[in-house]
């Protein structure tokens, strides 16, 4: 006989929620408002900014039919629309893609393909090679570009000419800031879509779930020490793993995102002594490239930095 205390309970509203990161940020901006989410050169914007323009982009893309399952890509730096996408795309139970920025042609038109993307939203840095992928890429995606405001002077890479039909900021507009998000179905559900690097063959996929990347925010909070209102500094690719579930980890904390486009001491040193940052992540080579800049891009800075390292040992 099996244990008579043991039932079949079916999951309802009074007993189950399924586990998603989407309401991390619902909570920091219904409860910090007007604290700063993220920082991306000049730019400041406050929580409630975040969660309206990522409500939007959930609701631009579902008037362009995406939904469940579908997959949107993004070649994006660092930068405040990576950090939407993280939030909009999987609102309307569609799955994000991230493509690493530096891949081939040929490498970014198999995923594509293997994703089945649908809509690509593409930084100016990165078209030239995202050009060159769409013509050898099966599917045909709708494209829209995203022309960086903070796009530097001397920046070490020029923009790109525009490949898609529609620009970011007008695409974003385009949306509802009522949008009504909708929690996954199953806490199961895919949030996002990765891949391998492939070594010697095609790149692999790796799928996260809403309950998988939920917890890792948690964790990521737990292992890093990041208090409320935590300064985090992007040295991580937000390519890589989803930044290791980071875009979605500071709204457990409402803390904010520095964004960085390009890793290089200097702007890393004044981010840290100008924005009180208090936390990092990077492989080893980004602890190299702070231990060996030159004394005249180094700063002091009175806080103590938690420095999130992996891949290899560090130096």
């Amino acid at each position: 006989m099996g244990n008579p205390y043991e039932q079949d309970l079916d999951k309802n509203a009074a007993n189950h929620q399924p586990l998603t990161p989407l309401t991390y940020l619902e909570r920091a901006a219904k409860t910090y408002p007007d604290h700063i989410a993220i920082i991306h050169g000049r730019q400041r914007i406050d929580y409630r900014t975040f969660w309206q323009r990522s409500l939007k982009l959930a609701s631009a893309l579902q008037k362009r039919g995406i939904g469940k399952g579908d997959t949107v890509t993004v070649m994006l730096s660092n930068t405040p629309p990576m950090l939407e996408a993280h939030f909009g795309v999987p609102m309307t139970k569609a799955v994000l893609h991230s493509l690493n920025t530096r891949l081939d042609a040929a490498v970014i038109a198999f995923q594509l393909d293997h994703a089945e993307t649908k809509l690509l939203i593409v930084d100016r840095e990165f078209s030239g090679v995202v050009k060159q992928a769409l013509e050898l890429a099966r599917v045909k995606p709708l494209v829209i570009d995203y022309d960086d405001p903070e796009y530097a002077a001397d920046a070490p890479y020029p923009k790109g000419e525009r490949v898609g039909s529609l620009d970011y900021e007008a695409f974003v507009a385009g949306g509802d800031a009522d949008f009504a998000w909708s929690m996954p179905d199953d806490e199961w559900d895919a949030i996002s879509l990765n891949y391998t690097s492939g070594t010697t063959g095609n790149p692999k996929g790796v799928v996260y779930h809403h309950r998988g990347a939920a917890l890792m925010a948690y964790t990521n909070t737990i292992h890093a020490g990041m208090a409320k209102h935590a300064v985090y500094l992007w040295t991580l690719p937000m390519f890589h793993c989803n930044g290791w579930c980071f875009p979605w980890t500071l709204a457990v904390q409402a803390g904010t995102h520095v964004c960085l486009r390009w890793v290089r001491p200097k702007p890393i040193y004044d981010a840290i002594a100008d924005q009180g940052v208090t936390h990092l992540c990077g492989a080893p080579v980004v602890m190299s490239v702070l231990i060996n800049a030159r004394d005249e891009d180094k700063r002091a800075f009175p806080q103590t930095v938690t420095f999130n390292t992996a891949a290899a040992p560090p130096p």
